[in-house]
């Protein structure tokens, strides 16, 4: 398209964290807030606890799981989760894209776990999950952000498993269907597949995860912000509301807020609905487009949330791997300078390409818009790289 479109995306938010606001969203309806008020007081904890509970419901999370607020967003969670339960048993590590290999180093450079198995893939990929071995605790992203590339299920996970599995499910969670049977940790951000704000995250144990924090205690220093049992026993002040720092009360609100509009949306399974739509959007468009294509070269394993592409045009591939770079850089300038989409660009560990999150808080038609925006500003950019020869 060499043609300017005559319309822009009403919302041109495509960041695949923080993410776009839920329809609709605007400052007023945080009005409820108990700002200056103490998260300790019963209006805070009674915040608190409505968030927790609402989370139950939305994501359809078993009764006897247990849900906390926890400080550092997911990744606090997920370190919450590695330093509090790994050591008794060998570990399995599972990655292929930047945040799975880093809970890979955490676990054999920071707390120095021998007996670890590493399972790795290229971006764009996925190990063989049928040779992780369910017997040894297991260490998992759902879905890779940075990749564009998820399980396809979790039948890999024996249900009589020995080991723990610790799934880290920040860019899944309320975007793709989570067997609960088959996991013992998850853990994810507000900031993700809700729209919602920074700096917190939610640990989810199953039964199984909490037998072993109470009868397990690690050879290591456990800091505050880390510790979910006191003498042998969970603390289950911190999954009924009782954060073991100061949370946001704003931000606690905005929550609230984004779990009511998935529940008028349909729940759980409106906002899978809503992710696949906006991905069916980019997956017809890359079917009539030769220059683009998914990083994820298997549909089976493809994200329906942080949907990841690359530029396949012979012209652009045929230049050095910087030059590829830089011509991406330059794609996501051009269609950012027009206002039409913001924060498109590949992760900076990943393969040079876009990044165009798909979560349900976006609207198909504003993602069917962008691809006309993406067509424009690659044609211009590629005339300007042949002007320039």
């Amino acid at each position: 398209m060499t043609t300017k479109p005559a319309s822009r995306p009403a919302t041109p938010n495509f960041s695949s964290g923080p993410c776009a606001k839920r329809p609709g969203w605007t400052p007023e309806n945080l009005k409820d807030a108990p700002l200056g008020r103490s998260h300790r007081a019963k209006v805070g904890k009674a915040k608190l606890k409505l968030a927790i509970d609402l989370t139950r419901e939305v994501l359809e999370v078993p009764a006897d799981y247990k849900i906390g607020i926890v400080p550092a967003s997911d990744t606090g969670a997920v370190e919450m989760a590695l330093w509090s339960l790994l050591g008794p048993r060998p570990v399995t590590a599972v990655s292929w894209e930047s945040f799975g290999e880093g809970w890979v180093g955490d676990i054999t450079k920071e707390l120095k776990l021998e007996n670890v198995t590493k399972l790795k893939a290229g971006y764009g990929e996925i190990p063989d999950l049928s040779k992780v071995d369910c017997n040894t605790d297991v260490v998992f992203t759902w879905n890779g952000t940075t990749s564009g590339v998820r399980v396809p299920n979790a039948d890999w996970i024996k249900a009589d498993r020995e080991g723990l599995t610790i799934c880290d499910a920040t860019s899944a969670a309320f975007a793709q269907p989570l067997d609960w049977a088959k996991l013992d940790v998850v853990t994810f951000s507000w900031q993700k597949a809700l729209g919602g704000e920074a700096a917190h995250g939610m640990l989810i144990l199953s039964p199984r995860a909490v037998a072993r924090l109470e009868s397990y205690n690690p050879p290591w220093p456990i800091p505050k912000i880390f510790r979910l049992t006191k003498g042998g026993k969970l603390i289950a002040g911190i999954f009924e509301g009782e954060t073991i720092n100061t949370p946001s009360m704003l931000c606690v609100e905005d929550y609230i807020d984004a779990l009511n509009w998935a529940k008028s949306v349909g729940g759980l399974k409106g906002l899978i609905g809503r992710a696949d739509a906006n991905t069916k959007v980019i997956t017809d468009w890359k079917a009539k487009t030769p220059w683009v294509d998914f990083l994820a070269a298997d549909p089976a394993i493809r994200s329906n949330t942080s949907v990841c592409l690359k530029v396949v045009d012979p012209a652009i591939t045929a230049l050095s791997a910087e030059a590829q770079a830089d011509f991406a850089k330059k794609l996501v300038a051009a269609v950012e300078k027009e206002g039409a989409g913001y924060d498109l660009g590949a992760y900076r560990d990943a393969p040079p390409g876009l990044r165009i999150w798909c979560g349900a808080t976006v609207e198909a038609a504003d993602v069917a818009t962008l691809t006309q925006w993406l067509d424009y500003a690659f044609a211009t950019t590629k005339a300007s790289l042949s002007q320039a020869a």
